[in-house]
């Protein structure tokens, strides 16, 4: 994975460019296309929109404020129903998130050879791209991005991967990042909690310390032709948990639910928007499932948010926790590290959960060495 296999055009400069129809590599097959429905003004607030959107709907709200067994109950049952919920009187500074949405956009607003040095390459991934996975001849994503590792020290993006312009762009998101490992910390409590186990549980499981944080700050630019592509192809996180700081202006995420449907969330002032991935799925033999989620685009209005990952040990093999195996739920997955799994999704871009499927069923005993 040395380098892209075709040369990397940026989503935004296409935008900009006045262009009335998009490439044909943007051109999603009829089947992952959005429905028209889901498509149109999709501007801050909306309640009226979303009374005559079907499509669009507010996942479970978790409020924190509460006492620890009503969050439990709650966590439990989004993540039952869902694999998604939104969090309320979480802890962190409605200045901060405003201040971390903000620096982004500023990024991604300045003239591209300002951008351009910071060009990232499928070996990291960190810095500033347009497409994840090397499979030439792909069918890409309506969006840019630019991701960092935030922890651990070991693994940290180096000075040279962080934008000077928003002189605070460095500042504020490690801030932000600080505050959202210490809310994920709650969270993998309250799941270990719910699901009956010591609140240490999943933290022991997933390396007892040095997680992985890592933040992706998405830009999707007005599209000419939104119902044709997707700014995020439809995939679940690889990760342990994902907390999204949504745009504030434009609605565009959204959860495929168990009928198959897609919905489009309707975030929250001041929420944040948290699903489980992958990993979770894998240690609670599949109790709680991650869920396929994807963006559209808008034909009128850009959008911008910050997905925050919050990831096990890398070398750590994860496997179903004993406590959740039985003779009639049988140990579902193999140990596999994470450093191991994610490789799949470096090489071959989201793929909604094929590699997960494709696991399942090869878990065979869990004994008490595990």
């Amino acid at each position: 994975m040395a380098d892209w296999p075709e040369p990397v055009v940026r989503v935004q400069v296409l935008a900009e460019s006045g262009l009335a129809a998009i490439p044909h590599c943007y051109v999603k097959p009829p089947c992952d296309r959005p429905a028209a429905h889901e498509l149109g003004n999709r501007a801050g607030g909306g309640d009226a929109d979303a009374a005559h959107d079907p499509s669009s709907t507010s996942i479970p709200v978790v409020d924190l404020g509460g006492d620890d067994e009503n969050i439990a109950e709650a966590v439990a049952s989004a993540c039952r129903e869902w694999g998604f919920f939104q969090v309320v009187n979480h802890g962190v500074r409605p200045e901060l998130m405003r201040a971390a949405r903000d620096a982004w956009r500023g990024f991604f607003r300045l003239p591209l050879p300002a951008k351009q040095q910071y060009a990232n390459s499928p070996r990291t991934y960190e810095g500033y791209g347009s497409r994840v996975g090397v499979e030439k001849g792909a069918i890409l994503d309506w969006g840019d991005y630019y991701f960092l590792n935030l922890s651990p020290e070991a693994v940290k993006s180096p000075a040279k991967y962080w934008p000077a312009n928003p002189s605070n762009c460095k500042e504020v998101s490690e801030e932000y990042g600080g505050e959202m490992v210490r809310l994920c910390e709650r969270l993998m409590s309250v799941l270990s909690v719910s699901l009956g186990l010591d609140e240490t549980r999943f933290r022991a499981a997933f390396g007892g310390g040095g997680y992985g944080a890592c933040l992706r700050a998405s830009y999707y630019p007005r599209c000419p032709q939104p119902d044709l592509t997707l700014g995020l192809s439809a995939h679940s996180d690889n990760g342990a948990l994902t907390v999204l700081l949504d745009d504030d202006r434009v609605r565009g995420l959204q959860v495929r639910r168990r009928d198959g449907h897609w919905v489009t969330v309707h975030a929250l002032p001041n929420a944040f928007i948290v699903n489980v991935g992958d990993q979770i799925q894998i240690l609670s033999n599949a109790m709680y499932k991650s869920v396929e989620h994807r963006v559209i685009v808008n034909a009128e209005n850009e959008r911008i948010s910050l997905a925050f990952f919050y990831n096990p040990r890398g070398d750590v093999p994860i496997s179903p926790a004993p406590e959740l195996v039985t003779p009639e739920r049988p140990s579902l997955y193999p140990p596999m590290t994470f450093d191991e799994y994610r490789v799949y999704v470096r090489k071959n871009g989201p793929k909604g959960k094929a590699q997960l499927e494709a696991l399942k069923g090869q878990g065979g005993a869990i004994t008490e060495n595990n």
